[in-house]
């Protein structure tokens, strides 16, 4: 059964998580904590309201998206990338039953594991020490987003461990490429910000439908299946490319 030894693999990743747990949580709660309080507080005063909410209200939604889907891309393309290149990990689990496909498989499960855990201690931070509040059925929505854009960025993690030999290159795509398409799609600042002929291109980057999205969602209640459907058909596409990816890496 395929799920066997991805399910191994991945009790033996939350073992490492266990140990590491408190340091893991600190070091990802500090990050977005200080930008909304430096930004949502900081900035509430001379910004006022977006789109109808105070600015507080409007970026939490999307630093709680943008930990969970941070957590799920680092996890899966450094840990990937430490098994494969460092510890030789990877090389062990294939002398095993386990098949290429599974390691994938687990792999992406761990990153998007760290992501809904790091992203809901960080949502739970913020709604113990600021305003921060929602209604308990936008929820449901909210997670409409946050599970596919964790798998998403979990999958996104696992080509990039698998393509790249060197850690550098790795910190250069996310400074580079990662990074940009999360801070351009609204997390923190509307996006009729942008000149018109602009908003159609931004709008068709799955970002930009996760954090529109997931804050939509969470603030109002509302869902946009045309978001949801754009966020999950993309987490599809880059499952099968991540996979094909490892198993033609593993071939060479």
């Amino acid at each position: 059964m395929i799920m066997h030894g991805s399910m191994a693999i991945w009790l033996r990743d939350m073992q490492v998580l266990r140990r590491a747990i408190f340091s893991e949580l600190v070091a990802v709660v500090a990050y977005p904590l200080t930008i909304y309080l430096a930004f949502g507080i900081g900035m509430q005063s001379y910004i006022g309201t977006v789109e109808g909410s105070p600015y507080s209200l409007f970026i939490a939604p999307g630093l709680i998206t943008m930990t969970a889907v941070n957590a799920a891309y680092n996890e899966s393309v450094w840990s990937l990338w430490f098994h494969r290149r460092v510890q030789f990990t990877v090389e062990s689990y294939r002398v095993t039953p386990i098949s290429v496909s599974e390691i994938v498989i687990a792999k992406i499960i761990t990153g998007f594991t760290h992501g809904i855990i790091k992203g809901s201690v960080v949502g739970l931070v913020i709604f113990a020490i600021t305003p921060f509040r929602f209604p308990l059925e936008h929820l449901f929505y909210y997670l409409l987003f946050l599970i596919p854009g964790s798998a998403l960025f979990s999958c996104a993690g696992v080509i990039s461990g698998t393509i790249m030999d060197k850690p550098e290159t790795i910190g250069k795509v996310e400074a580079v490429v990662v990074m940009p398409l999360i801070f351009m799609s609204g997390l923190f600042f509307p996006l009729s910000s942008y000149p018109e002929n602009i908003i159609p291109w931004v709008r068709a980057v799955p970002t930009t439908a996760l954090f529109e999205g997931a804050r939509r969602g969470l603030v109002f209640g509302e869902m946009s299946p045309v978001h949801v459907f754009q966020v999950s058909i993309s987490a599809v596409v880059l499952f099968i490319a991540s996979v094909l990816i490892f198993r033609r890496k593993m071939s060479e």
